[in-house]
């Protein structure tokens, strides 16, 4: 099944499709895609939908955000690092998650090196601590698509990820939620980004160094997953940063983002100010 959020009648609500190409149909009672990650049931009926009237927005603002830096084989290769032990990780703030649509906003007296990262993205749905591997997709709502957005100079500035991962407009989600069901393998699905028209990342999420499974319950290990957080489960190699001659996004551009199975997500990039 696949949920977007958006805007009817001057409210955010939720739009259902039983699988792709299937016609839309408006959720009753206004329901949020919040409402269906807490366990609510998810409807039938609703009236239906023209495709002018599902212009989805965010689909839901998540609590918190987990990232996974250097977790596919072929980025560790290209970076020249060594292949970590343990998942690496950072988060991101709720504040920095967007639409499709929506602009990715670039202040040039904050950041000049701005790279994208197109990734698998997975939505809880139920609470988790010190979880085992082999349960781990049991606790799992759905998947999206995410752009982890990233300032390289304030990564390296820092040495620690916050300001370089967490800025506002950083963390673009969508277009839709497909449920848990829909996605048989998660290991199984091609990621790949366009900028400005040019395919610049084209890989498989095969080539994780760390499963979606055994992420989640390294995470739960130290953390309490709730619904509606979601991780971020990094990207295949590509990121304009690591080119030759490296490559940052520019006001102007469009970045689209692909999970195969989940959809497009398509964000312009504009000036702050503008």
């Amino acid at each position: 099944m696949r949920l977007s959020t958006i805007v009817h009648d001057g409210r955010r609500t939720l739009a259902i499709a039983e699988g792709p190409g299937d016609t839309w149909r408006l959720a009753p009672g206004h329901l949020r895609l919040e409402d269906i990650i807490a366990g609510a049931p998810i409807p039938a009926g609703g009236a239906s939908l023209t495709a002018d009237e599902v212009v989805p927005v965010l689909p839901h603002r998540p609590g918190t955000i987990f990232g996974i830096g250097l977790n596919y084989l072929d980025t560790i290769t290209e970076m020249g690092w060594p292949r970590p032990k343990a998942p690496y990780l950072f988060t991101k703030l709720s504040s920095s998650a967007i639409g499709t649509g929506e602009a990715i906003v670039i202040d040039a007296a904050v950041t000049r090196r701005v790279d994208w990262e197109t990734e698998l993205a997975v939505v809880i749905g139920a609470e988790a601590r010190d979880i085992p591997e082999d349960k781990a997709l049991d606790v799992v709502f759905g998947y999206t698509v995410a752009n982890d957005v990233s300032a390289r100079d304030l990564q390296a500035d820092d040495g620690q990820w916050v300001r370089g991962k967490g800025l506002d407009t950083f963390c673009p989600l969508g277009p839709v939620v497909v449920t848990a069901d829909e996605i048989k393998d998660p290991q199984a699905l091609a990621v790949r980004t366009w900028v400005n028209g040019e395919k610049v990342q084209d890989g498989t999420t095969a080539d994780m160094l760390f499963s979606v499974r055994s992420l989640i319950a390294y995470l739960s290990r130290f953390f309490t997953l709730r619904p509606g957080d979601v991780i971020l489960t990094g990207t295949p190699s590509g990121c304009g940063d690591f080119m030759d001659p490296p490559r940052a996004l520019r006001p102007g551009d469009t970045v689209m983002s692909e999970v195969e199975g989940i959809g497009r997500l398509v964000n312009p990039v504009r000036a702050a100010g503008e």
